[in-house]
């Protein structure tokens, strides 16, 4: 166990956030930006990607974000502030990878809320297709905004009422599906979604992987809002821990239950890929009945939605951390004394968001392409965030000599950043070269804040002679 206490919230001369969050707030908010309901969006994505195995997509990604969950842990508990993965990256490998990790999760946390405003805006149109997608994406990214603004307990009240319903839909779906399934029988094998339709293949798989991950992001936006919670940091690594379980256990039955009520091939997706945001909702309209179809179509809308909320407010909070330290315009480094909340990194966040929401939805290929974009710039944090256990407690020993364990402290972050690291490869080629650019861009700033802050020290010294 560490030695070294815990670094504090902030510093006196830092504005902080309030400590209001309990565990169940905590757990309400990992639930909601992760969605119990998250592969219905992007099922047909995942089952074209890899051939039918969607099953076995979702549990090597469970052990990806299990990994990265790990390390989480470990690092919540020493650094225990807002920023998530830019504090934990500058704390255990210095000031320029802070900045990195930062930068390019921050194309993460930006971009998902515009993933998930295009989820609600996919499932609304299925059932009013006279209102444009974008439209829908809209207007969901108005209200939630307001929502966040009026601070994060009302946000969390309301999202818990929302995981509660989609809970609800999911286990009425569950029923429903055994019991047509069993009248009726599968589409497919039932082993399928394990290897898939026609023939098992690693990289197919392993660039399904590259997306599905997208489904998980939600767990580490926990970590951004360990400055509001009221009880140990410790906690909030264990809530890290039980959504990710929670949460897998759930995509792995309906992804398999949607397989096998699914007729079109992934051959057949892959072919038409303005058919695979809204192909689970259709398979179960097909099969179950419309209303069935009608009561996911409308959880998963508020769901999606609510997720977006969740994502937006860790969003503001990765872009006010790093304001706060200076590595954004100061101006976004202030907190509404009010709401308890920063508002400027709030709109900033929506003005983005609502861009990339908006040309998503008006592109038949647009939400697997913003989902592959998304998932590189998180992969990319995530790599950095195990190399940060590493510098943490292997290589700068913060905690002491007694502190370091080999196995937690540098054999599985190693690991976890080999894995992060080969789903980075299997992405497909335009994310990858977002993301190239997008890494080009901010090695750009960190070279013109570190020349900068040079030229002031040499400044400063001048003057003192």
């Amino acid at each position: 166990m560490s030695t070294a206490p815990p670094q504090t919230p902030a510093s006196e001369s830092e504005p902080g956030f309030r400590r209001t969050l309990t565990f169940r707030d905590l757990m309400v908010y990992g639930i909601v930006f992760i969605g119990p309901m998250a592969p219905v969006g992007i099922f047909g994505v995942l089952d074209a990607k890899s051939g039918g195995a969607v099953v076995l997509v979702y549990l090597i990604a469970t052990v990806a974000m299990g990994l990265t969950a790990f390390s989480y842990t470990q690092m919540v508990r020493v650094v225990p502030r807002a920023g998530s993965v830019f504090s934990y990256a500058r704390a255990g490998l210095g000031e320029g990878p802070g900045f990195m990790a930062g930068w390019m999760v921050m194309l993460d946390y930006v971009l998902i809320p515009a993933v998930a405003y295009t989820f609600t805006g996919i499932a609304l149109n299925s059932l009013v297709p006279s209102v444009s997608r974008w439209v829908w994406a809209a207007l969901a990214l108005v209200v939630t905004t307001l929502l966040n603004m009026l601070g994060v307990r009302i946000a969390a009240r309301v999202s818990f009422l929302v995981v509660a319903f989609e809970v609800v839909v999911l286990a009425i779906f569950v029923v429903a599906a055994v019991v047509w399934l069993a009248q009726h029988g599968a589409a497919r094998p039932w082993d399928s979604p394990l290897h898939g339709t026609s023939g098992f293949a690693l990289g197919a798989v392993m660039g399904a992987v590259s997306v599905a991950v997208l489904s998980y992001l939600g767990f580490d936006a926990i970590a951004s809002f360990a400055e509001e919670h009221e009880g140990p940091s410790a906690r909030v690594g264990r809530a890290l821990l039980v959504c990710l379980l929670v949460t897998a256990a759930l995509f792995v039955v309906q992804t398999w239950l949607g397989s096998m009520l699914t007729t079109e091939t992934p051959a057949q997706l892959a072919a038409h890929p303005a058919d695979q945001g809204s192909i689970f909702y259709t398979s179960v309209d097909h099969t179950i009945g419309h209303w069935m179809q009608v009561l996911m179509t409308l959880a998963k809308a508020l769901g999606a939605s609510f997720s977006a909320l969740t994502a937006q407010a860790a969003a503001g909070r990765l872009l006010f951390a790093m304001a706060r330290r200076r590595r954004l315009p100061r101006m976004l480094g202030h907190l509404d004394a009010q709401a308890g909340v920063p508002r400027r990194t709030l709109l900033l966040s929506a003005v983005i968001t609502c861009a990339a929401a908006i040309w998503a939805a008006t592109r038949d290929d647009g939400l697997d392409q913003l989902s592959s974009v998304v998932n590189v710039g998180a992969l990319c944090g995530f790599t950095l965030l195990h190399a940060s256990v590493v510098g943490w407690y292997a290589v700068r020993k913060r905690g002491g000599d007694a502190a370091v364990r080999p196995l937690q402290h540098v054999v599985v972050p190693v690991i976890g950043a080999a894995v992060t690291v080969w789903i980075i490869v299997e992405a497909n080629r335009a994310a990858q070269w977002v993301g190239l650019a997008w890494l080009v861009l901010g090695l750009i700033v960190l070279g013109v804040q570190t020349a900068r802050a040079g030229s002031r020290r040499d400044g400063n010294v001048g003057a003192d002679q």
